[in-house]
């Protein structure tokens, strides 16, 4: 019995884990290059008849040129909606509407600009190291529980808390790894 509650600790952690590294994955993906990428603006809400509604839900997304963002919507009717939220959503980009679809134009970015992303990205590398540190503490907390109220050997809670910090450590290692390839890309000019 208590080998299946340390097998369901344990991979609860690592999913967890993996689930911190994956949401890393996404905010970095949020922040923007000088490329056009549709993950800057997918989860823009808009106002889509009364209801706030991820973009990605309410349009299609195509990148023609490296620089060029073009928005189809679905329903014609939310093409106002849709481009006011864009320009409310603090993006430093200006949406243009033919009618048919709304264009976005990145900008290039200056050095200062730049160097102010990275920082934005090393903040959220630090937010998703704390968040695997704090999985890692509460899965020690689970294992101590355990050891309390199952008996399980000292040892062996040791063990396992070496496996917990082996795989902590690989974990921080694959955000300073995605941060390294962020930081590059965000100052390649």
């Amino acid at each position: 019995m208590e080998n299946e509650l340390v097998d369901l600790v344990m991979e609860d952690t690592r999913e967890k884990m993996a689930r911190a590294i994956e949401h890393v994955k996404a905010e970095f993906a949020s922040v923007r290059t000088g490329r056009a990428s549709s993950s800057l603006i997918e989860n823009v809400l808009v106002d889509y008849y009364g209801t706030e509604t991820p973009l990605k839900q309410l349009a299609n997304f195509s990148v023609p040129e490296p620089r060029l963002l073009v928005v189809s919507p679905f329903d014609k009717g939310a093409m106002a909606a849709i481009e006011k939220a864009i320009g409310n959503a603090d993006l430093g980009l200006n949406p243009s509407n033919d009618g048919h679809v709304i264009r976005l134009t990145f900008p290039t970015l200056t050095e200062e600009r730049r160097k102010s992303f990275v920082k934005i990205v090393r903040t959220k590398a630090e937010e998703g190291k704390v968040a695997i540190r704090g999985i890692r503490r509460h899965a020690r907390q689970e294992l101590e529980t355990l050891e309390k109220d199952e008996g399980l050997p000292k040892d062996e809670i040791e063990r396992l808390e070496k496996v917990l910090d082996k795989m902590t450590q690989d974990d921080v290692a694959k955000v300073d790894e995605l941060l390294v390839h962020k930081e590059q890309e965000l100052l390649e000019v």
